[in-house]
């Protein structure tokens, strides 16, 4: 199977090596000095069960790789205007394409009863829309922390990661399974699901509970959740989030916000949205904290802590730059 991964950050080589572990052919895209040390000596990535080696053929340009039978996209949603830029030349007739993202994805009405609503800052002029199209699409979420310690080098020590797929309209297909085994067979669950928006609202919940606060503390999750204060807050957001998903037909299933917020408390991760803000790179207000407060006001539901901590986080993203709030987010078409 050949598979490239577009974006071969953190996330995306963790996702690569596992791939190349599994006997797919593998490529990447990646760029600057962590392109250069994969091409020089290749993807290492430090992981739970052992060090990762690999060499997968590793450009910049798409064009250099050709079709593939999947891509699997994996960079930060600011990016994803250049992917749409870039993507084509990866594409084949039967190419499938995978977005394993964070927040919510610029897909997320199609294949379902609400088809032609969008969430155009998610997906700027329908660029994505236009390049990759929604028969090739699937959704994706990921669980692994992992960072980037050097050029070419991923330290990605969770013992539990795992990659959710699904198809935009349930179905359980054979290549959607196909991708799903491909990633198994390296070693982190790849797993294929029916019903893929929860998978989506299920990791946003944890983005939404801890990552505002992070990123506003400057602390990992064990240092921010200490202050009894922020700990309250992140349960009143996860209160808020688990009610926002149920009033769009998603209820998250498991532990109460409690215990939800009593796990993060004990790790010294640092939630994505606080590692860009530190290594200056655009952050993803728009499909992590914008998109879910449009959806809250699109159906009444209320969320007055999270509307405080996002419109917080988004100020201080602005003030780094990193951030410039677009036009409005929802709107409908037809």
């Amino acid at each position: 199977m050949r598979v490239c991964v577009y974006g071969a950050g953190a996330i995306g080589g963790h996702v690569a090596a596992r791939l190349a572990r599994g006997g797919a052919e593998v490529s990447v895209i990646a760029r600057g000095a962590h392109l250069a040390a994969i091409r020089e000596h290749g993807l290492t990535v430090e992981a739970a069960d052992g060090v990762l080696q690999c060499r997968p053929r590793a450009s910049e340009e798409p064009g250099a790789l050709g079709p593939q039978d999947a891509v699997i996209v994996t960079v930060k949603a600011p990016a994803l205007p250049q992917v749409a830029a870039g993507i084509a030349p990866l594409l084949g007739p039967e190419t499938a394409v995978a977005f394993v993202m964070n927040g919510l994805p610029w897909w997320y009405f199609d294949r379902t009863e609400r088809e032609g609503e969008r969430l155009p800052a998610l997906d700027p002029s329908e660029a994505l829309r236009r390049a990759v199209g929604i028969p090739r699409t699937l959704g994706g979420v990921v669980y692994a922390a992992a960072s980037v310690t050097a050029p070419g080098v991923i330290r990605a020590l969770a013992p539990d990661s795992r990659v959710v797929l699904g198809e935009l309209d349930g179905a359980m297909t054979p290549r959607l399974a196909a991708l799903a085994g491909a990633i198994s067979a390296g070693g982190m669950r790849g797993e294929a699901v029916p019903d893929i928006r929860r998978a989506v609202w299920t990791k946003l919940l944890g983005n939404l509970m801890t990552g505002p606060l992070c990123l506003l503390a400057r602390s990992c999750m064990q240092d921010t959740l200490a202050a009894p204060a922020l700990r309250a807050a992140a349960v009143t957001i996860a209160r808020e989030v688990l009610a926002l998903a149920a009033a769009h037909g998603q209820p998250i299933a498991g532990d109460a916000p409690e215990a939800r917020i009593a796990r993060s408390a004990g790790l010294r991760h640092r939630p994505s949205i606080l590692q860009d803000l530190e290594g200056g790179r655009p952050m993803e207000v728009e499909a992590l904290f914008q998109a879910p407060l449009a959806l809250a006001r699109a159906a009444g539901v209320p969320v007055p802590m999270l509307e405080v901590m996002v419109a917080l986080a988004a100020r201080a993203a602005t003030e780094a730059g990193l951030y410039a709030p677009p036009g409005g987010l929802a709107d409908r078409k037809g």
